[in-house]
């Protein structure tokens, strides 16, 4: 049974292959490819071809690498910020963390006015702080504090 299966297959492949075998002229000379027409009434056919294009090794031909672009980005001014190793809030130098909040009307939303670190990063337009680590833990006990009260 598999015999007379693959038999059906592949004379249906074949009458398919002989049905849209076509033969066109390049300028290395006529080649086979198959090709799949569709008439159209009043305007061209429409047109796909398979093939017909010669596999020949081209010795003159120069294959050109262009050479990549080297776009050179400039370092993240967060990255500036944080290798200034300075705090924003109170000016101490040494050991920084980076505070941050989801959106700046966040800091809006929490109360008028804000506070000194919450005036810094509205002044600045980020939603980052580098902050040192006790101006950072006070963010974190105003921000806890805050939110428990009514």
């Amino acid at each position: 049974m598999l015999k007379t299966l693959a038999g059906k297959h592949r004379s249906t492949m074949t009458k398919m292959a002989a049905k849209h075998k076509a033969r066109i002229d390049t300028p290395g000379g006529p080649r086979v490819c198959f090709e799949a027409r569709i008439e159209r009434k009043n305007r061209k056919p429409l047109v796909a071809r398979f093939g017909g294009i010669p596999l020949r090794q081209q010795r003159s031909a120069k294959v050109v690498d262009r050479r990549p672009v080297w776009v050179d980005y400039p370092q993240k001014e967060l990255i500036t910020r944080l290798l200034a190793d300075t705090c924003e809030v109170c000016g101490a130098t040494g050991d920084v963390q980076v505070h941050h909040v989801r959106a700046l009307a966040d800091l809006a939303r929490a109360g008028w006015p804000p506070s000194d670190w919450a005036r810094v990063m509205l002044d600045r337009r980020r939603k980052t702080l580098v902050a040192c680590t006790a101006c950072h833990d006070r963010i974190h006990e105003a921000r806890t504090a805050g939110s428990l009260t009514p």
